[in-house]
């Protein structure tokens, strides 16, 4: 019996490999041509959940298809729980519903775990992530969070910020908290977090000094504007470039802009109960002050004249550095650049890369009103993103020009989502996963700069996508690397788990998944639904029914024919995770 277990755990690591190698090829040939991906009718039925034509979506998914891939853009990945909760309760409503969940905290995690005794570290973070990516209720706020994440970037990358991973803990708690308040709290909140300050230096930034030479920091004054609230160039409601009389784009801002607007971030420094050089200096140390908002202090603040796009700030006596940074809070907020340059952005990183600029238009009226006349009710944005035609029309998937592709993070919770993976220890014990060649090649928190670890405007040299004028985002952390090393790293996660340990930490649970296995079509439909949402073309069902039939159930002995329907059930999730059909998010 032990050598018959043995030889079916040969069989299929070999057809792994095999097949692996196979869509390998496939992955790198049709993705990275930049190559559109059609697909099948909608098994379940042929009803849409919106029309083209901008008319408000129908709010019940007329299939199970339809709510698969709703909850594909809203969380981690659907379970079959989710689709039928969905299915009874309609897309408002369920939206509504995990509006009103309370957060999952980063930081009670860490701080539960350094009381049990484990050493502060970064790796509490990952854990965290990928335990509430994997199993918190408040899926919504997840996915939405990390979204934020790749916008509003610290990452523990830079030595600063690794060297206070408790703070990182709470920056995603503060980001978790604003995902639906309004988009005014978010960036003041942004702008005022200690992790923030280190990462773009403006904790400790102090007011100009002639004598010495010294001027104000003007790091985050800088990328406040250009990364967090108006871009580099005006925008139409659209989305769209503007152009000035030679056709060429006007620019949101320039260099006097960001010295007045610099000013504005003097005088902050790390929060505590006085406002002493010594404290200002980092010398006095607060217990919280890593998670508690930075405060002002007026010694350090500049005093002079304030002038940033089209806004002055008059000279102060004494320094108010309080309601400088309002004035200039206000004013970002209240840009024009702002509803499309961060409304697209989302729209990019949950449901299209290419959206179109009637979607971006819409998306930003909502920001701009939320149709009770409040200005940057987030709610309002992720409804608008959500319920839009562009995102729930299911005839949209046979268009090359849509969808997003998956990044890696996103295709790892995926997996441990759909097969109900459970830590032994209860912590996710994944640290690191950086490394492209051996790894994921992405880490949340860990973005190699500001920029996040791909930029939404990045086109993919030598590609159809960049002749047909479109760009594809995360097909910058996409190389040949990192194919073959997502194809090692996912053939060894649906074999043996995720993480540390020996066995590995995380497990997915195929107990659900293996009474389908002696029923090949109806395996490959499971595995359609909640990974391809019911649009699997053909010829990949072929190819995983095939794949799946070569191994034999034996049926002379319970447990062999137990680990080879197993054995199935791992091969045809792993040859679908492996597919461009998968990988390109529709």
């Amino acid at each position: 019996m032990q050598n018959k277990k043995l030889e079916v755990g040969v069989r299929i690591d070999s057809s792994l490999r095999k097949l692996g190698a196979v869509f390998a090829y496939t992955f790198a040939t049709l993705i990275l041509a930049g190559c559109g991906g059609g697909g099948s009718t909608d098994s379940a039925g042929s009803a849409s959940a919106a029309s083209n034509n901008g008319e408000p979506p129908v709010d019940l998914p007329a299939t199970k298809s339809e709510g698969s891939r709703f909850l594909s853009q809203t969380t981690f990945g659907p379970t079959l729980a989710q689709i039928d909760e969905l299915s009874n309760s309609g897309y408002s409503r369920w939206l509504d519903t995990q509006f009103e969940l309370a957060p999952t905290l980063h930081l009670t995690y860490f701080d539960e775990q350094i009381a049990a005794g484990q050493n502060t570290s970064s790796n509490l973070v990952y854990e965290n992530f990928w335990h509430q990516a994997v199993t918190a209720d408040d899926q919504l706020r997840q996915r939405v969070k990390f979204a934020m994440s790749q916008i509003f970037v610290v990452s523990l990358v830079d030595g600063s910020v690794g060297d206070s991973p408790r703070g990182v803990a709470s920056y995603l708690d503060m980001l978790g908290r604003n995902a639906f308040t309004n988009y005014r709290t978010l960036i003041q909140d942004v702008s005022l977090h200690p992790m923030m300050g280190i990462y773009l230096s403006h904790l400790r930034n102090q007011k100009e000094d002639p004598a010495r030479g010294r001027v104000p920091d003007e790091n985050y004054a800088r990328e406040v504007m250009q990364l967090f609230t108006i871009g580099l160039y005006e925008l139409n409601a659209d989305g769209t470039v503007k152009l000035d009389s030679r056709n060429e784009p006007i620019e949101t801002y320039n260099n006097d802009d960001v010295s007045g607007l610099a000013k504005v971030f003097t005088g902050w420094s790390w929060g505590g109960p006085d406002k002493s050089d010594s404290r200002f200096n980092g010398g006095s140390r607060a217990p919280d002050r890593e998670t508690i908002p930075m405060q002002s202090y007026p010694k350090f603040h500049a005093t002079s004249e304030k002038r940033f796009l089209g806004t002055v700030i008059a000279a102060q006596s004494p320094a108010n550095p309080d309601a400088s940074l309002q004035v200039a809070l206000d004013r970002l907020f209240n840009h024009p650049n702002v509803g499309p340059f961060i409304g697209k952005q989302m729209i990019q990183r949950l449901v299209t890369s290419n959206p179109s600029p009637a979607y971006v238009a819409r998306v930003t009226a909502a920001f701009n009103d939320n149709g009770q006349g409040v200005r940057g009710d987030m709610k309002a944005l992720i409804r608008a993103i959500y319920l839009d035609p562009e995102a729930r029309d299911m005839s949209r998937i046979s268009d090359a020009q849509a969808g997003k592709l998956r990044e890696p993070v996103l295709r790892m919770a995926n997996f441990l989502r759909v097969t109900n993976a459970k830590s032994t220890s209860g912590r996710f014990l994944i640290g690191s996963t950086d490394d492209p060649a051996t790894s994921l090649g992405q880490t949340p928190m860990r973005s190699p700069s500001v920029f996040n670890f791909y930029r939404p405007g990045y086109l993919p040299p030598n590609t159809s996508i960049g002749t047909a004028g479109l760009v594809a985002p995360e097909m910058q952390v996409t190389h040949e690397s990192s194919v073959a090393g997502y194809l090692n790293t996912m053939r060894s996660a649906v074999q043996n788990g995720v993480g540390g340990n020996n066995p590995r930490d995380v497990q997915p649970s195929y107990s659900e998944w293996t009474p389908l296995a002696t029923t090949p079509d109806a395996l490959v439909e499971q595995v359609n639904l909640l990974l391809v949402y019911g649009q699997m073309s053909a010829s990949l069902k072929t190819q995983i029914r095939d794949a799946v039939n070569t191994v034999t159930i034996p049926t002379n002995n319970a447990a062999s024919a137990e680990t080879a329907r197993r054995n199935r059930v791992m091969l045809a999730l792993f040859l679908a995770l492996a597919s461009p059909e998968y990988l390109n998010q529709k």
